[in-house]
């Protein structure tokens, strides 16, 4: 999970994020954790991570082989998990479930603050 958010971290670098949207970043980045830990813990496969940045919203996909669909569940006051989909589903702008042939994708979708999204590219840092 570790070597996921490094990645991560340094793709939204290069986007500016984590000078300028550091709360999206931090989001984004448990994201990835959670939803790299759900493709390991509970698919029991490798995840594979894509980042897509399509200049409006960063989509953030992990792919595992597994059919099971992950959902959010109710988790209880001492449970020390369950809550993952459940996060995911606040700190993302959005989130969907893609079935395919050879598992899913799980993809959540960020948009940076308004003046992150505006800012001229050849004003983002270098």
């Amino acid at each position: 999970m570790r070597a996921a958010r490094e990645w991560t971290r340094g793709h939204l670098d290069t986007l500016g994020w984590t000078r300028t949207a550091p709360g999206t970043t931090d989001d984004v980045l448990l994201t990835v954790s959670e939803l790299v830990t759900n493709a390991h813990v509970h698919a029991h496969s490798t995840a594979h991570l894509l980042l897509t940045w399509d200049n409006e919203c960063l989509h953030v996909t992990v792919h595992d082989s597994a059919p099971t669909l992950p959902k959010p569940r109710e988790a209880g006051p001492e449970a020390t998990g369950g809550r993952g989909m459940f996060l995911v589903g606040l700190l993302a702008d959005t989130w969907h479930i893609h079935p395919c042939r050879h598992g899913k994708d799980v993809t959540a979708c960020f948009r940076p603050p308004e003046a992150v999204r505006t800012r001229e590219p050849s004003a983002r840092p270098k």
